[in-house]
């Protein structure tokens, strides 16, 4: 089995854009103008499968992988804008999204969620939503860390006001991804920088930390291959050991896990040579930052697992990344072999 652990609702129906479009207008207006009703919103099981079967499901039969790990699209979680209200509805409207794309194909995909989140809003408030979305059968979340949008004005993931949160994540046996949304700041680009400035920021916030020692069941997955962290792995490495800390790979071991959103394949084979091959989870983010095909290769730039099948690693290494990892990281799975 081949199961992709990121992937982001990214074709949602139309009326959902309308919506956010409304809602964000209605948050950022002087006048304080009335709010879109939840009510008003018009997706259809059609539209939803419309959406699904010409696009992901599409991909997912052509390339050959099964089970996509589902969440929604994380440039749009948008918790820079309006209040903490306004993240809260927009978060449930998301997650239920979610749920009912994984209703409609159960084989197909399984729930991931965002979090309220809001800048400068307690982190332990996007708890409720968290355990909501477990009892509706969610895996796992996208815990951003950086509400802010860009500005990087949040206290580092490290920082106590983020534990109770991590005890919540613990007691629920859930994992996060690590994942920013869309960013405002004029000096970044969203996926092509503010993302992997973020993945690279978390991996050096830990490293230099006792987190994983307060909160030994607390697992990360890092996504896009980790950032920076690989193509400079020993620079990490040596800050790591110069401040006293353990190697890397032991730093890592049941709580750190970077996944295979790396587009080419001198990507991938950096990432499999360098990285411990248990804290890889195979992954594409389709349909996502990346889209159309390479003019060298022909095939999609997202499509990962091509690299990952011609990676110089063993068939049982290969497996570990396809499957076994994701397992046991997302042990709330309840897959068939």
């Amino acid at each position: 089995m081949i199961i992709d652990c990121h992937g982001h609702y990214t074709t949602e129906p139309k009326d959902l854009h309308r919506f956010r479009k409304e809602q964000t207008a209605a948050a950022n207006a002087k006048d304080k103008t009335a709010m879109p009703s939840r009510a008003s919103l018009k997706m259809s099981d059609d539209e939803i499968r419309e959406s699904i079967e010409q696009n992901q499901l599409k991909l997912q039969r052509e390339r050959g992988t099964d089970v996509t790990i589902f969440s929604p699209r994380a440039s749009g979680m948008g918790h820079h804008i309006g209040d903490e209200s306004v993240s809260l509805e927009w978060s449930q409207i998301c997650n239920d999204l979610i749920a009912r794309v994984v209703s409609l194909y159960p084989k197909n995909f399984i729930g991931v969620c965002q979090l309220p989140q809001s800048p400068g809003v307690d982190p332990s408030h996007s708890a409720a939503e968290l355990e909501r979305c477990v009892k509706m059968g969610f895996v796992g979340c996208n815990l951003n860390p950086d509400p802010s949008g860009g500005y990087f004005n949040s206290p580092p993931m490290t920082d106590k006001s983020w534990f109770p949160l991590y005890e919540k994540m613990i007691e629920l046996d859930v994992p996060c991804m690590i994942h920013v949304s869309g960013c405002c700041n004029p000096a970044m680009h969203t996926t092509g920088s503010y993302y992997l400035n973020a993945d690279t920021m978390v991996f050096m916030q830990v490293i230099l930390s006792d987190l994983f020692k307060t909160f030994p069941k607390l697992k990360f997955i890092i996504p896009h291959g980790g950032g920076a962290v690989p193509f400079h792995w020993g620079r990490f490495r040596g800050i790591a050991l110069n401040n006293g800390k353990p190697e890397l790979a032991e730093i890592m071991g049941d709580n750190i896990f970077f996944d295979t959103c790396v587009y080419h394949q001198p990507g991938i084979d950096l990432l499999t040579k360098v990285v411990p091959i248990d804290n890889i989870l195979f992954a594409s983010e389709m349909v996502g930052a990346v889209k159309g095909n390479d003019p060298k290769t022909g095939f999609g730039f997202d499509d990962t697992k091509r690299y990952v099948d011609k990676a110089p690693i063993s068939d049982a290494d290969k497996k570990k990344i396809f499957e076994g990892n994701a397992r046991k990281v997302y042990s709330r799975l309840k897959l068939p072999a």
